[in-house]
């Protein structure tokens, strides 16, 4: 479950800005014409340029932006990410909201780059969760795959995930994996919190379980119980100092809601030069 090419509606993210119109912009006239550059004051990843583009051409098609960089490459800080050319009032009516979105999926595949790295080498893959910023759902698990990580469901459609409280409402771990095989043939997950409930899971033959909350050795016994029958993934209280060695269990997977939620935006800067 993997988003490369996400659909872009940029309107919503204007009209939050914009409201009937940008009154400050108004004051410059329509002629005048302006230049402007990106820098980011941090080291980081790039990503959002379809998104940052698209703020200004659904203001003025004739911005001209040239990009200096690539999508998911890192780099150092002070470095110019790119070059505008148009319109000052497009320019200046743009740039917070194009910097916005710029700046938070950077963050995100920034973040997501440290959890790829901090794996490497293991089979194991990070996963996102739906833990995300409301509106930018696609946009941050599209940044998540730019910092090497993978996503997991896009959101409640497209896989079943059961948890403590489908099973207690189900009755019982088999049952509510036998209803949601006789419901659909979407990918069925459930999560286990302990090695009982894991053992009952894999006699149910779900396509893959989740261990919340297990310790190392839990997890090493899982995966041994296991002996590669169903995709395991790990989740819960995993963080940089421990991903490592929870990816050297075993696991198949490993979901961060960090990867999307707990983000500090990258120090960006939009500096504007009217043209004489």
């Amino acid at each position: 479950m993997t988003i490369l090419s996400p659909a872009i509606d940029i309107k919503p993210f204007l009209d939050e800005d914009m409201g009937t119109g940008d009154i400050t912009a108004a004051i410059i006239p329509a002629e005048t014409h302006a230049i402007a550059e990106v820098i980011t004051r941090e080291a980081m990843v790039l990503c959002g340029k379809a998104w940052f583009d698209g703020v200004f051409q659904h203001l003025d098609s004739n911005v001209s932006i040239t990009w200096y960089a690539d999508e998911g490459e890192s780099l150092k800080a002070g470095t110019i990410l790119c070059k505008l050319n148009g319109q000052a009032r497009a320019l200046l009516t743009g740039e917070r909201t194009a910097l916005n979105l710029l700046q938070t999926l950077s963050a995100t595949a920034t973040q997501a780059r440290l959890y790829a790295d901090a794996v490497a080498g293991t089979p194991c893959k990070v996963l996102d969760t739906r833990k995300t910023l409301p509106g930018l759902r696609i946009a941050q698990k599209y940044a998540v795959t730019c910092g090497g990580c993978y996503n997991h469901r896009i959101g409640l459609y497209d896989c079943v995930l059961i948890k403590e409280n489908h099973i207690m409402a189900a009755g019982s771990i088999s049952k509510a994996i036998q209803l949601a095989r006789e419901l659909t043939s979407l990918t069925v997950e459930i999560e286990v919190e302990s090695l009982q409930e894991f053992n009952e899971a894999i006699a149910a033959k779900p396509d893959r379980i989740m261990l919340d909350n297990f310790s190392l050795e839990a997890l090493r016994v899982a995966v041994s119980l296991n002996n590669g029958a169903i995709e395991l993934e790990a989740s819960g209280n995993i963080d940089l100092d421990n991903i490592r060695s929870i990816a050297e269990t075993g696991v198949d997977f490993i979901s961060i809601g960090a990867l999307t939620k707990h983000i500090k935006a990258i120090d960006l800067s939009m500096r504007i030069n009217l043209v004489k």
